[in-house]
């Protein structure tokens, strides 16, 4: 076998490796299905619901400024209100990452009538490690750890209704 056709197979073979460890933090789930997600900002406590039965619980971090609702654009908070998981990112770059529909009509009308874009982009996603054990480091995202988006992520559909508390 010459030193080219060796080097190709070494390169497929890595190539399939890292493909394969990709792929594995997209989880299967078969539990119950998750009918809306409640999240309390201040008690930084979000809940997977099924009905009114709690699935899982999780803590989380905020934006840099968490109190109060988000406003406009840049402002480092969260929204709050009720809202849609309405997409799915597996190649977010913190991890996994699931879109929160923000904003929607009040959200702009409350930030035009400031004269401000009310921004967007707002996701429940994992950690970097470079943010590992720091305190409201998003600019409005919803952050836990790697391993719990995953399993968030394996249990949570677009269309899936979030109440996000003060």
């Amino acid at each position: 076998m010459s030193t080219m056709s060796r080097r190709g197979m070494l390169l497929g073979s890595a190539a399939l490796v890292a493909g394969c460890a990709e792929t594995s933090r997209i989880l299967t789930y078969d539990g119950p299905a998750v009918t809306g997600i409640l999240l309390f900002k201040q008690d930084r406590q979000m809940l997977l619901l099924q009905d009114s039965q709690v699935l899982k619980r999780y803590e989380f971090e905020l934006g840099f400024a968490p109190l109060g609702p988000k406003q406009v654009e840049g402002d480092g908070r969260t929204p709050e209100g009720q809202y849609w998981i309405d997409r799915r990112n597996p190649n977010s770059a913190y991890h996994l990452s699931l879109g929160i529909s923000y904003p929607n009509a009040d959200d702009v009308a409350r930030a035009r009538a400031m004269g401000r874009p009310p921004g967007g982009e707002i996701f429940i996603h994992g950690t970097p490690e470079r943010y590992l054990g720091a305190r409201d480091w998003t600019v409005g995202c919803i952050a836990v750890t790697n391993q719990e988006i995953e399993e968030i992520y394996s249990m949570v559909t677009v269309g899936t209704p979030i109440w996000i508390m003060p």
